[in-house]
């Protein structure tokens, strides 16, 4: 825990153990014991998210967890299904004005806003905030390089942001975490041990990273916030304490045994059918995404700088056998596009043939054949890294598998300095719905960067990078380009795609699963558990 005027006060493990012995700090006033018990909801990740700091995070976890804390100029309703992808006024009175044909956007912060630490927030916040971003090369940056300039008026609220060129994506971007606002002068550092004040209904008060984190209600919301933002729920929970358990079966006992009320994962492959069975429709649901599976391979170098190697993989990689490793909970597919996103037009490129694959190995005759394959050790990931690195064996690679920590495994990988890496496994979840995010992040030579990188493949074909840029460019979505898009990358094969993902919520008993809301981008909402 970090010292300074950022320190929260609190520890999750300390308490978590003192609840195990069913033990309490203090004795408390006869007053104080007859007061309503303080509603808790016990939770566990199977991982820490990559990072608890608005600005850096850039995983499913780590958006999941800091949802309800850090509140952008726009967000997302707070809704299941279609409507959770409507884009509404967050921190600002209203949608922006856009002018200069798509290029000036105009919005109003809310007055009397305060962060959790009783600070107010000012419009200036917007511009410090964007500068924090870029100066810690944040895995968000090029959704917001096209900014120009950000004018702000901390007397009137008034943010005026220029654009480069028009963007028609860029509504949906101003409401990201990367950009949800934070006080000016927050350190230019990671804080994701020590997160910044929040301006949601609810602040992490500690984090152990690694081990877990917590919430309490934010002071500021009930005195504040909430009523200069109806439109955002509130929440049921008084605290929340999140545990990080990597064992998923000791997440299932202790969920059946009362002690952990959500599970944020999946529970493990093997269970699956059972959970599924007992307590289906209950505690138990199923939660389709628009989400990517794949394995990347590294353009810049031996091997995988050769065309043919790449399409080698896509054709000896089978989806089939890898919706098996998963227990039928990733949907077989070899495209970039997920089905549900538009612009999604079925096709199959590479169809399962190791034969084949041996082939073009023979063909193309690389010289490099000693290689790294990549994967995190969360259970199933950590099984599809070693099912690769087997395929990869078959067609004639010797093998080094690398097996990274669920925590560090994308912060890691993201540092493109590193000589070995060569190919690995990775995920993708929406950041937005529109097919750009798909494109823009994963393949975009502009994605590229020394820290936080998202282009693993590191793939940078300036006329695709164009045409990406082109694309984005329109007012509505070009579906039609898209799909055309989605089939020039995969001719090129820098990844070997496998599956779409369904995710779970899982809940004890005490939990009314019926009022828990899903968001295709941010997961289960926190503001949405309540008890029975």
């Amino acid at each position: 825990m970090s010292a300074g005027r950022w320190a929260r006060r609190g520890g999750v493990v300390g308490a978590a153990l003192l609840a195990s012995l069913g033990l309490t700090l203090g004795g408390g006033s006869p007053a104080e014991s007859a007061a309503p018990a303080p509603r808790v909801l016990h939770a566990t990740f199977a991982s820490f998210p990559d990072y608890l700091d608005p600005q850096l995070s850039y995983t499913f976890e780590g958006w999941n967890a800091m949802y309800d804390t850090y509140i952008p100029l726009l967000t997302y309703r707070h809704a299941s299904g279609r409507a959770g992808s409507e884009v509404i006024p967050g921190l600002a009175r209203g949608l922006p004005r856009i002018s200069d044909g798509g290029k000036k956007y105009v919005l109003f912060l809310r007055k009397g806003l305060r962060y959790s630490n009783g600070r107010p927030v000012r419009a200036s916040d917007f511009a410090y905030t964007v500068r924090r971003m870029r100066r810690l090369y944040s895995g968000g940056t090029p959704f917001f390089a096209d900014i120009q300039r950000i004018v702000t008026n901390d007397r009137t609220g008034r943010i005026a942001i220029r654009l480069d060129r028009r963007r028609g994506t860029f509504t949906y971007e101003l409401a990201l975490p990367f950009v949800a606002l934070v006080p000016s002068g927050t350190p230019m550092y990671d804080l994701s041990a020590d997160p910044p004040p929040a301006t949601g209904p609810y602040v992490i008060d500690s984090s152990e990273p690694g081990v877990g984190w917590s919430y309490r209600r934010n002071p500021q919301w009930g005195a504040h916030n909430a009523q200069l933002l109806p439109q955002l729920p509130s929440g049921h929970m008084d605290r929340i304490k999140v545990e990080v358990i990597r064992n998923g079966a000791a997440q299932v006992k202790g969920l059946e045994d009362g002690r952990i009320d959500w599970i944020q994962n999946p529970p493990p492959s093997n269970l699956f059918a059972r959970i599924k069975g007992r307590y289906g429709g209950t505690q138990f649901r199923l939660e389709p995404t628009l989400s990517l599976y794949y394995f990347w391979m590294n353009t810049k170098k031996p091997p995988f700088d050769d065309l043919r190697v790449r399409r080698a993989v896509n054709y000896a990689v089978d989806p089939v056998a890898l919706a098996r490793v998963y227990g039928d909970q990733v949907a077989p597919t070899q495209q970039i596009l997920p089905p549900g996103m538009p612009g999604y037009r079925k096709f199959e490129l590479y169809p399962h043939n190791l034969k084949k694959a041996r082939r073009l190995i023979a063909k193309a005759d690389p010289g490099d054949r000693e290689i790294t394959v990549w994967t995190d050790s969360e259970a199933p990931n950590s099984e599809a890294g070693i099912y690769y690195a087997e395929v990869l064996r078959k067609i004639g690679f010797r093998v080094h598998l690398r097996v990274l920590g669920a925590d560090s495994y994308f912060t890691a990988i993201g540092r493109t300095s590193r000589p070995d890496l060569d190919t690995g496994w990775s995920d993708w979840f929406e950041d937005y719905p529109h097919p750009n995010d798909f494109f823009q992040p994963l393949l975009s030579g502009r994605s590229i960067f020394r820290n936080y990188n998202s282009n693993f493949a590191q793939i940078d074909v300036p006329a695709l990078n164009r045409r990406i840029s082109e694309l984005s460019e329109r007012p509505t979505v070009p579906q039609a380009g898209y799909a055309a898009l989605d089939k020039s990358y995969m001719k090129l094969a820098p990844i070997a795609p496998y599956g779409t993902r369904v995710l779970t919520t899982f809940v004890s008993k005490r939990v009314d699963l019926s009022k828990v809301v899903w968001s295709d981008t941010f997961g289960a909402d926190l503001t949405s558990f309540r008890f029975r």
